[in-house]
This record gives C-alpha cells, structure tokens and sequence, in this order.
C-alpha cells in the first residue's frame, strides 16, 4: 500500500470516506499503528502528558518532537506522519515557525505539521506552505492555551463562540492548510464546518460529523489513566494486562521459576 498524501486526504473528503488518525511516540508503537492501516499519525505534544508524565503540554521543547517524530518516521511505510509545532515554537515569529517546522520535514521524516491557532496563525501558515510545508491547522480547544481557556473546556457554546470558530476555520483555509482538526466543540458547530469547507476536518471531540477522527493512542488502548475525556473510547485496557504480566514475571523469578532450563543456554 503506497504512502498515504495530503490528496488521499481530499478523495476520501470527497468521496464521504472517513480519514483514520491516531498520536504515536515512539518506533515500536509506531510500527503497530502503520500496520493496521490507520491514515495518519500524529506525533502529538501530547507526548508530554502521556510520556513524559507532565501535566500538560507546554514545556515540550522542539528538540523532543523531532526526537520522538523520527522515531516514529523509521516505522511508518504508510501512514502519513505529522509533527505537532510545540508551545513557543512558532507563536514568536514568522521566521521561527518555518524554520522549525522545516525541522519537522528535514530532519525527522515527516509530512506535514500541525498547529494550533486560529487568526492569529493565518501568516504562518502562509509562510510554511510557500515553503512547501503542508499544514494540518488545529481549532477548537487548543491546549497550549489552556491558561487563556481557563482549563479544557468546550469551546463554540455560544453564538459568538461558534461563529469566532467558523470565521477561524475558513481563515486557516484560505491560509492554505490541507485540514483542521476540530477539538471539544459541540457536534452541530462541527457538521457546520465540514460542510463549508473543502479541506478535511478531523475530529477529536467533535462528534460525528467531521471527515475523520483523531485520538491518543494511550487513551484508546488503556495506557493512560489520569483523566479520561468524555469523547475517548477505550478499545481495550491494556495496563490491566501488562500489570498482570509484570506481576506474574516477578512471582516467577522470586520463586525461582523464571528463568527455567528452556531459557537458558547449554
């Protein structure tokens, strides 16, 4: 299966097929999300959180993401990979923002980048697409905006919210972004949006109507425990069985069972 492109991105828009992405961190995770065939794979500042164990995701520094970004590049044979511009990586300038995320393209493999911002990106994202960046623009709840936002909250309740939101959407298209990811905004705000614009919106707490989803890989698979939004689904629960794996190891080697005359060499 070839590599998936930004103008798979637009057929299956276009074709009313939902775009498949999830988060990865890491080569071996990586590897196991490209296998199953998902779209795209988003090395998210998330990271920060469900990696590093921070408590939310502005102190990610640009060295990390293209750290983690590489990693994850090495395993994907088909699934695009796109890299998440951290907090102060682009916010500062014009300059900044495409030379950091040349970085993401250069040095670690990726695709394309995301990030968050709405008017206020509108330039950057001009910038990095004449530079021939493609750019995955991000809405809604923004979390390196957490302290203006006041927390994670859901944004676009009120008119005036959803109508920032949309006039935002359509600025960051104009911009030349290739999509938008929609995060916690009410699901009729995010019907409305997809319909207006031509460019993919993927959803991550934003209902049924977007042209694709998004979410933490750790929050799908059970691997992060802290908080759980209302919008994850939990696919399976995989700390239980690792827990109990670990346990049963140090049982074993406690009692002498492991390692046993199969593990070792003669």
């Amino acid at each position: 299966m070839p590599k998936t492109t930004i103008q798979d991105f637009f057929k299956k828009k276009a074709a009313r097929q939902k775009i498949t992405m999830l988060t990865a961190y890491d080569y071996t995770f990586a590897q196991i999300v490209d296998e199953a065939g998902i779209d795209a794979i988003l090395v998210g500042d998330s990271l920060g959180m469900v990696v590093q164990g921070l408590e939310n995701t502005l102190p990610v520094t640009m060295d990390e993401m293209i750290y983690h970004t590489k990693m994850v590049s090495r395993a994907s044979k088909n699934a695009m990979v796109i890299g998440d511009m951290p907090f102060m990586s682009y916010q500062a300038s014009i300059e900044d923002a495409v030379r950091n995320a040349g970085r993401f393209i250069k040095e670690a493999g990726a695709s394309a980048i995301k990030l968050e911002g709405g008017a206020e990106v509108a330039e950057h994202i001009k910038a990095m697409t004449k530079s021939d960046i493609p750019v995955m623009a991000h809405i809604g709840l923004t979390p390196q905006s957490i302290h203006r936002m006041g927390g994670y909250k859901v944004q676009g309740k009120t008119e005036e919210a959803a109508k920032q939101l949309i006039e935002e959407a359509h600025i960051v298209e104009d911009a030349g972004a290739f999509s938008l990811i929609l995060e916690a905004i009410p699901m009729e705000l995010a019907r409305r949006i997809t319909e207006e614009l031509s460019i993919p919106t993927i959803g991550i707490g934003a209902g049924t109507h977007c042209d694709g989803q998004v979410l933490v890989i750790h929050d799908v698979i059970g691997l992060f425990e802290r908080f759980v939004p209302k919008f994850v689904k939990r696919y399976a629960n995989l700390k239980e069985e690792a827990l109990k794996a670990i346990e049963a190891y140090k049982e074993e080697v406690e009692k002498g069972i492991f390692p046993s005359e199969e593990q070792s060499f003669k």
